[in-house]
């Protein structure tokens, strides 16, 4: 698919691309590797690097002498875990061009042909939108995520789960997949922005100045949220220890309470013949009353203590 950067993103063909004069609107287009290996030459770019997209493993803008290509790699939101979404891009103050095997650039690019209509259309402009377009969900993402944990929370302080809960484990990777993610495209953004090959307006540097400061501002809610995740690893294990501490302290007053009752026992064990209590008819009795009045007060004294 090819377009031109008007009011709109306009549909075009690859001879309105060849064919462009000085002062045409910049372009896009969007196409698998098979497709640019074969109409390259349309772009009149040189490219120093390989464009094809399953070899891409990050985010990141290469500087070349006549034209800026990088890639993308883009954690996917919805399937924490799940295969990335990747694509390479080479532009230069013509237009730019994505190389993807999937779908992901091209279903960004149909958002804003249906969404965008601009005032002042530039390649700026283009730019911005397609790389806000990558993050807008990631603000609701990222609540969702604090909510869910504040749900973890609440779960360990009601002592409801017996073991550590799997999905802290997969909340935490996810996010530090994402801060890796957040940490290139601040990277990529700021190289626009520097604009060394003077592709771009200066009056429009601003808008990767936006895009950095967005970013920005996200990565300090994933800072955030990672910190709460080891605040709810320490809080599981700090409930274990109550709870063991409770398991312990309940089998030390048991303890306490019937060491009496088992030197009485131990006591009367041993039978000596002249233990007078053994020929006294109430002595059976008399031994029952003393070690319910000993398990009682045993009782009544660690409750006063709050040990119980």
């Amino acid at each position: 698919m090819y377009y031109q950067i008007k009011e709109i993103l306009t549909p075009c063909s690859p001879e309105d691309i060849k064919n462009r004069m000085q002062g045409d609107p910049p372009f896009v287009g969007v196409m698998n590797l098979e497709t640019w290996e074969l109409k390259r030459n349309l772009f009149d770019m040189v490219i120093d690097m390989d464009m094809d997209p399953s070899e891409v493993l990050e985010t990141k803008a290469i500087v070349n002498y006549s034209s800026l290509t990088g890639s993308f790699f883009i954690p996917r939101r919805t399937e924490i875990g799940g295969k990335p979404h990747r694509f390479a891009f080479a532009l230069d103050e013509k237009g730019i061009i994505f190389i993807e095997n999937g779908e992901f650039a091209h279903k960004v690019v149909d958002q804003i042909q249906g969404s965008k209509k601009w005032r002042l259309p530039s390649l700026e402009r283009f730019l911005y939108d397609f790389l806000d377009m990558i993050i807008s969900r990631d603000l609701k993402i990222l609540i969702t995520t604090e909510q869910e944990l504040g749900g973890i929370e609440e779960q360990i302080l009601n002592a409801s789960l017996d073991q550590f809960p799997e999905r802290l484990n997969e909340i935490r990777s996810f996010l530090m997949e994402m801060s890796i993610h957040y940490e290139q495209m601040i990277d990529f953004g700021e190289e626009l922005e520097e604009n060394e090959n003077g592709f771009f307006k200066e009056e429009n540097l601003r808008y990767f100045r936006l895009f950095t400061d967005r970013v920005t501002r996200l990565m300090d809610q994933i800072r955030s949220l990672r910190d709460y995740t080891v605040q709810l690893r320490e809080l599981f294990s700090t409930q274990l220890d109550i709870r063991m501490n409770r398991i312990m302290t309940a089998l030390t007053v048991i303890t306490a309470v019937f060491m009496p009752l088992t030197l009485i026992v131990g006591w009367y064990g041993m039978n000596f013949t002249h233990m007078p209590e053994l020929d006294w008819k109430y002595s059976y009795p008399a031994v029952c009353v003393v070690c319910v009045f000993i398990l009682t007060g045993g009782i009544l004294l660690f409750k006063k203590m709050k040990w119980l």
